[in-house]
């Protein structure tokens, strides 16, 4: 794994603004919020041949509670290689706030090297063969669905909706998204990649700590290197960044409830039938109504990027998917609106009809016992994770505002989008717009086509 800090400077444009640290930057922003003065009057404070001395007075405070200071660090940048997906999901789901993108499985073929040692990932010793050879079976079969499946819709090209006039090389990138896109349910979980993350310091704290909390080697060692990185941006920050008994309490409760599952109820591998849950909490009160039409909060839209109006944004949307696949997760859970949530503990497996295999029913019976195999062991059970692949279903619930919500949906039906986003997606919308008919008009609802 290799954890890279990335310092950002002022393009040619802002060459003559001023140029500071992010910790000057918060200190100084901290004493603009206490004075009158203005900008100006707080640089020409600063001793600039020593800069620690006009932090260090100011970011006294953070201890004292103050949190607020550094949230305007600005958002710094750090790229993890070679990390898991789970744990860059993880990172995801640690940090709602944070923007960032992952590696895409559209764009990178997986094999064995991809996936790191058992002892990297704390697989028990006593399942470490196994896991080795069901990660690498998986990655075998996936390779043979892909080949199939491209070599399926070289032959017919009808099974991809292709525009009209569209280049050649678009239409290729079109026939391997088809084929990519129903392989990917047999890629490990524990599958390396890479993800970037750019968050403020607070945020960046809140996740190191959150990090440092997990059991597993390899969220450890991720946040080390990244606290060491983030010394290089913050150093004052990072004495915050350590696990607390609290943080390590909650995540062992949200383990301990999916080992417990497991343990009672066995690891199901057949697909799970949709089941989709959807509230909305639109009431107001009385001394603060809509001040618009719900047609009024539409007026002038033009695509899911345009601006809404009040009465839709003050309404809050919970979702949940009792059946959500890993492959879907891994981008559902980067929506920054909201907050997301997961105990990934698995409840069934999915895989489309398009991607069925002749070694898939024995190998899906195999992972089976493996997970079950490691969740009952007395040490390393929470490594269960490690073992899952992207096909496996678990329940995903996320809470937001509904104009954010609205645009997910746009997003995950829209051109483009993965044919089981869109699925998940259109049923959410179909009991958003059941309990909301006078949504029905405005929401601009995709299919998906063509996929790229």
């Amino acid at each position: 794994m290799k954890i890279t800090g990335i310092g950002i400077c002022p393009p040619t444009g802002a060459a003559s603004n001023p140029k500071v640290t992010p910790e000057l930057l918060a200190s100084s922003l901290a004493r603009y919020s206490r004075s009158n003065k203005g900008l100006d009057a707080i640089f020409a404070s600063i001793d600039w041949t020593d800069t620690d001395k006009s932090v260090d007075s100011i970011f006294k405070f953070v201890d004292y509670g103050h949190a607020s200071i550094t949230g305007m660090t600005g958002g710094i940048a750090v790229a993890v290689d070679g990390l898991s997906m789970f744990l860059a999901y993880k990172i995801f789901e640690i940090a709602q706030l944070c923007d960032g993108q992952e590696s895409s499985t559209r764009y990178i073929k997986m094999d064995k090297t991809s996936v790191p040692s058992a002892g990297d990932v704390g697989i028990p010793e006593r399942c470490a063969a196994e896991w080795e050879r069901l990660t690498e079976r998986a990655l075998e079969v996936y390779r043979e669905i892909y080949d199939i499946l491209d070599d399926r819709v070289k032959r017919n090209p009808d099974l991809i909706k292709l525009p009209d006039g569209i280049d050649q090389k678009v239409v290729e990138r079109l026939r391997k998204n088809y084929a990519l896109d129903r392989a990917r349910y047999l890629i490990p979980f524990a599958s390396k990649t890479n993800a970037a993350y750019v968050m403020t310091a607070r945020v960046w704290a809140d996740t190191v700590r959150e990090l440092d909390s997990l059991p597993y080697p390899e969220a450890k060692e991720c946040a080390g290197l990244i606290r060491g990185e983030l010394d290089k941006f913050v150093p004052r920050m990072t004495r915050h960044s350590f696990a607390t008994d609290a943080s390590k309490s909650q995540a062992d409760q949200i383990l301990s409830y999916s080992i417990n599952k497991i343990s009672a109820d066995g690891v199901c591998i057949n697909s799970i039938p949709d089941d989709v849950y959807l509230q909305v909490q639109s009431d107001r009160p009385a001394f603060l109504p809509n001040l618009q039409t719900t047609a009024g909060a539409f007026a002038g839209k033009k695509n899911r990027y345009s601006t809404v109006g009040t009465t839709v944004r003050r309404a809050m949307v919970r979702a949940a998917w009792n059946n959500m696949a890993i492959a879907e997760l891994r981008d559902l859970n980067r929506h920054r609106s909201g907050y997301r949530f997961s105990p990934l503990c698995p409840v069934g497996f999915y895989l489309p009809e398009e991607a069925r295999h002749p070694n898939a029913d024995g190998l899906l019976k195999d992972y089976k016992k493996l997970i079950e195999s490691i969740a009952s062991q007395y040490r390393g059970a929470d490594a269960y994770v490690y073992a899952l692949l992207l096909g496996t279903q678990v329940a995903f619930e996320h809470s937001t505002h509904l104009d954010k919500f609205i645009y997910e949906i746009e997003l995950r039906t829209g051109m483009g989008a993965h044919f089981r986003y869109a699925e998940h997606l259109s049923k959410a919308s179909a009991l958003l717009i059941e309990q909301m008919p006078e949504l029905a008009p405005f929401i601009q609802k995709g299919n998906a086509e063509p996929e790229f």
